[in-house]
């Protein structure tokens, strides 16, 4: 599978607050720049950076699909918890139409970060999650003379359909946000792609073989998986000095069980990670410091394997760590000042390594 590179709308945009004409200048740029996809963040808000403006990722893509030609478009990731799998399923092809076949759905099981203010009920969430996928698949294939039916524990559908069809065929794709076994199962079984964020090399390849595996197990292959990852880049001529200024946020961004696990790490005492991720969100400032202190035990290089950071030399052999973890599709987070300098600079300097197989540097 050809390799492909994106860009995230997502935490790094919304700390640098950019407002809508700026998010839309940078993906015109990308578009023209040779970037393959453009995914945008699905939050309600990010109260730690009260600057940032939080939009409606649909809208957003929306926005971007008209002035954009060629990138294909997602949001990375809705949740299945917030909105009915008939609204997703109809969004979903509704991008699709509206960017002439550029239209991607990216999903997740959800977070209490987007949940838990809001008081919408959040039980069972790998259930309800699977539940989603079903209906949305079954609605993608809907139309008035193909009505469809659906009893599960948490949606019903009687003699439903959608009245509009993706140009992608047979439905947009969905790339699935998956990092615990009943998630990676449920990627491999009805997934196009895997979308995880908070990773490193290591990791990636232990959930990529547990996806194969469940593909193996549900009579699929993976010839047309988009094995993507979303992954932090940090452009700086003096890669010490920028690891200085990130390693705090990288660190929590890896703090999971997983991560832990695969690098053999001492689990940290009295952390209790099933509790803050059903409880955690960004206005618990108890939780927030709990793990920020217990993700500091993360050894240094763990951490740095998991963001491209310094010059572009300095950054394509962590792209290459990825690969051959079996990453096909990045999906790269800017971080730093200069974010339209930055989307530039990889496009000219890292991607034509990447893409031109005769390139020198390599």
């Amino acid at each position: 599978m050809t390799l492909k590179f994106g860009i995230q709308q997502g935490l790094n945009v919304a700390r640098l607050g950019l407002n809508e004409d700026q998010i839309i200048t940078a993906c015109v740029l990308a578009d023209k720049t040779g970037y393959d996809s453009i995914w945008y963040m699905d939050h309600s808000n990010v109260p730690q950076w009260d600057k940032a403006i939080v939009n409606d990722p649909w809208v957003m893509l929306s926005a971007i699909a008209s002035v954009t030609h060629k990138v294909e478009l997602g949001t990375c990731v809705t949740d299945a918890v917030r909105r009915h799998p008939s609204n997703i399923a109809l969004a979903s092809i509704t991008l699709d139409r509206v960017s002439h076949g550029r239209g991607t759905l990216g999903i997740g099981a959800g977070e209490a970060q987007n949940l838990k203010e809001f008081k919408i009920q959040w039980d069972k969430p790998v259930g309800r999650f699977e539940e989603q996928l079903q209906v949305i698949k079954l609605l993608f294939d809907s139309s008035p003379s193909h009505r469809v039916n659906f009893k599960g524990e948490f949606y019903q559908l009687e003699e439903a359909c959608l009245q509009a069809k993706s140009i992608r065929k047979p439905a947009p794709p969905i790339y699935m946000a998956a990092g615990a076994p009943r998630t990676l199962a449920l990627c491999g079984k009805y997934g196009d792609g895997w979308i995880p964020i908070g990773y490193t090399p290591e990791l990636y390849a232990e959930h990529a073989k547990a996806i194969k595996a469940s593909m193996k197990e549900n009579g699929r292959t993976d010839e047309n998986f988009n094995y993507a990852v979303d992954i932090d880049v940090y452009f700086s001529e003096d890669a010490e000095t920028a690891w200085a200024k990130m390693k705090n946020a990288v660190k929590v961004s890896l703090f999971k069980p997983e991560v832990l696990k695969v690098h053999g790490i001492e689990d940290i005492a009295g952390f209790d990670f099933k509790k803050y991720f059903t409880e955690y969100s960004m206005s618990n400032q108890e939780w927030i410091v709990k793990m920020r202190e217990a993700a500091q035990t993360i050894p240094d290089d763990v951490a740095r394997s998991s963001i491209g950071m310094g010059t572009p030399d300095d950054i394509i052999p962590v792209f290459e760590k990825f690969m051959k973890a079996g990453v096909n599709h990045f999906i790269v987070r800017f971080w730093g000042s200069g974010y339209f300098g930055s989307i530039d600079k990889f496009a000219s300097s890292i991607m034509p390594y990447f893409k031109d197989q005769n390139n020198p540097r390599k």
